[in-house]
């Protein structure tokens, strides 16, 4: 007579939380370590100028010359002419606060940029770290037009800030990286810290953090919904004798989403 089957026990709540963890560092890391193992720095060169770029500019700052020359090329403020803020935002986002240290944003940088550029392409990176930059700085000028007695408003004074640094970048990436990798828990985690900062140190540098994920998730949810339809379409499309059925992309997609 066969002995009974031996059920398996479960994993707890502690071991399912790390499986999805150690699931969600294997698909953000995968890539990247493979393309540094292959090719170095040559695989990230946006970020090696990003770097470069942020610590020159953070020289520059402690000459009597330089800060004059950085301020007229990258010096933002919501205090400034809307027009003189867009002409100088693609230049702000490598000029570091002169008040901080330039350590942690070159470190930020070298990370998270190295990340994205492995991840998303040095193109999408771009494009990705100016929309976050841009939302933080266009945030600015509505929270002083709001004024200090709205919620969301801040006094015009603080619209004199120096309002530059990668760090609305960073933190737009990561956004994008968590919904373009499927990794929830780096998704709801950095949300969950940049609404305490805010919580609990209110500053502008904080809302605009918030302001650019949110633009950075909008642009991100929309493109990744338009993926999923071209898929669709195009598995809709496939001759009923296809051998795979169109559950995979073809090589022509597959190297138009690399570019």
């Amino acid at each position: 007579m066969s002995s009974p089957a031996r059920r398996v026990p479960r994993p707890g709540p502690l071991a399912r939380t790390g499986g999805a963890v150690r699931g969600e560092w294997r698909r953000l890391t995968a890539v990247p370590v493979r393309e540094l193992r292959a090719h170095g720095l040559l695989a990230i060169p946006l970020t090696v100028c990003t770097v470069l770029l942020t610590l020159g500019f953070w020289l520059a700052w402690r000459t009597a010359w330089g800060g004059d020359v950085v301020r007229v090329l990258g010096g933002v403020s919501a205090g400034i002419p809307l027009p003189l803020a867009l002409l100088r935002t693609p230049v702000s986002l490598f000029v570091p606060a002169p008040d901080l240290p330039v350590w942690g944003a070159l470190i930020q940088v070298l990370i998270l940029f190295g990340l994205a550029e492995l991840d998303l392409g040095a193109r999408r990176t771009l494009v990705i770290a100016y929309v976050a930059t841009l939302c933080g700085t266009l945030s600015a000028r509505v929270m002083v037009g709001l004024g200090p007695d709205h919620l969301l408003g801040i006094d015009a004074r603080d619209g004199d800030i120096l309002d530059t640094g990668p760090s609305a970048a960073v933190v737009g990436l990561v956004v994008c990286i968590a919904m373009v990798r499927r990794a929830p828990i780096l998704f709801v985690g950095v949300w969950t810290l940049m609404i305490a900062e805010v919580v609990v140190k209110p500053n502008l540098a904080g809302r605009e953090h918030i302001a650019a994920m949110t633009g950075v998730t909008v642009c991100t949810g929309v493109y990744l919904a338009r993926q999923r339809r071209r898929i669709r379409l195009d598995r809709a499309g496939d001759p009923p004798g296809r051998p795979d059925g169109g559950d995979h992309p073809r090589p022509k997609e597959v190297a138009r989403d690399r570019r």
